[in-house]
């Protein structure tokens, strides 16, 4: 074999969003959980990881990039994906470029690995998630690991538990699985994201002023002190889980939005109910709450389901595209954005919802009227850094366009 060649595979994949939520391991080091989850994946257009994998004989050591800054790949997470992808990966043979791996080979060959978050990896918004399905995924590719993609979420698993559900588009449940050795803990789809396209997702990213309690020690603690989770996990979740396999199956948008709400807020109960109490939401979160509360009130039905992961950021679902609109505007009316921001930047993603809105400017925001179920509605300019506007997206994708690619083809390097 020559030594100069390297031979690269770039993937792209999402991240989710759980509407069941996942919250405590019943085993630290194999991320196995006590119970299981329900999430749907964002459009990758909006929210993505983008990750270049590759292999040279020239390469004296494994190697990673994280938007640009090189990171250690000592921790175990990273040290347990790298390790049993490279169990699974089989002989590759390249004829274009005339380079052939042999199966023993990928043991003493390295890596080099970077990757790229279209999105504010501290925004609190599952970049892990999405960060390590997509470093299987890719190195699952690069080594011609024979494995589906269920096989493959339980390796992402031992990297960051919620990566086993970005594997897939649309909606996916991670299986707790009963084994010790982790092996049927894994993600399955429940439906791909053509199955309910109705759907329309509005994430507010909250300014945090703090950092919050890590997931990893929140989880930890949670699992040690809190009498709830214990209920939770025994109790409540294998009920709630089939209720909500049925109304994503029927697209019943009322039992989905009673549902994913009761979760979010049970999860963050569960916080309160930890020793010493983990306080993930803010002010800016409990009025998004109360507003959406009142507005599905108002409505005699639920027009949209709000959750709340491990931060102050909301998650809105709205049953379809108009009731997104008018959520827009009651969120534009409550939360504008401060007096020297533009639009353009307040609302990313997919921004066609604005036309709908009736918001081409901010002339139009400070037109906004209050909603009427909201009477004495105050207004909270700067409470929200910025709005995401999405919808269910599909799961990891081979990006073939070598230009894509984060890394030199021929170095192996950092573009």
């Amino acid at each position: 074999m020559g030594e100069k060649w390297v031979l690269m595979k770039t993937a792209q994949t999402p991240t989710n969003i759980a509407v069941i939520k996942y919250w405590g391991k019943r085993d630290e080091t194999l991320i196995l959980p006590v119970n299981d989850s329900i999430s749907v994946t964002l459009d990758p257009a909006h929210l993505c990881t983008t990750t270049t994998v590759a292999v040279s004989p020239a390469f004296q050591q494994d190697r990673m990039w994280l938007n640009g800054k090189e990171i250690s790949l000592s921790g175990g997470r990273y040290q347990n994906c790298l390790r049993e992808i490279r169990k699974r990966a089989r002989e590759v043979e390249n004829k274009e470029k005339g380079i052939k791996i042999e199966k023993e080979d990928w043991e003493k060959l390295h890596l080099h690995i970077a990757s790229y978050n279209n999105f504010p990896t501290a925004a609190g918004l599952a970049s892990s998630a999405a960060g390590f399905a997509c470093l299987v995924f890719a190195l699952a590719k690069l080594m011609n690991v024979e494995e589906d993609e269920s096989q493959l979420s339980a390796i992402a698993r031992q990297g960051s538990g919620s990566a086993c559900r970005s594997l897939f588009g649309g909606f996916v449940k991670w299986i707790m699985g009963k084994e010790e050795d982790g092996s049927d803990s894994l993600a399955v789809q429940l439906v791909d994201e053509k199955h309910w396209d109705d759907l329309f997702i509005i994430i507010a990213v909250v300014s945090s002023r703090q950092k919050e309690t890590s997931s990893t020690s929140g989880m930890r603690e949670s699992v040690e002190t809190s009498l709830l989770l214990q209920h939770r996990a025994k109790e409540v979740v294998p009920k709630r889980t089939l209720q909500m396999e049925e109304a994503i199956k029927n697209r019943d948008f009322a039992s989905f939005a009673k549902l994913t709400c009761a979760d979010s807020n049970q999860f963050h109960a569960v916080c309160l109910d930890t020793s010493p109490p983990i306080f993930y939401m803010n002010d800016t979160s409990h009025r998004i709450i109360s507003h959406v509360e009142k507005w599905n009130r108002s409505e005699g039905s639920p027009q949209v389901a709000y959750t709340f992961d491990a931060g102050p950021n909301a998650v809105l679902i709205a049953r379809d595209r108009k009731a997104a609109a008018q959520l827009l505007k009651r969120l534009l009316f409550s939360f504008p954005p401060n007096s020297d921001a533009d639009l353009d930047s307040y609302i990313i993603g997919d921004k066609t919802i604005l036309k709908e809105a009736g918001v081409e400017g901010m002339k139009d925001v400070e037109a906004l009227t209050p909603p009427p179920e909201n009477g004495a509605a105050q207004k909270y300019p700067g409470d929200v850094n910025y709005f995401i506007c999405t919808r269910p997206g599909k799961g990891p994708i081979l990006l073939s366009n070598e230009n894509l690619a984060l890394l030199d083809p021929e170095t192996g390097l950092p573009k």
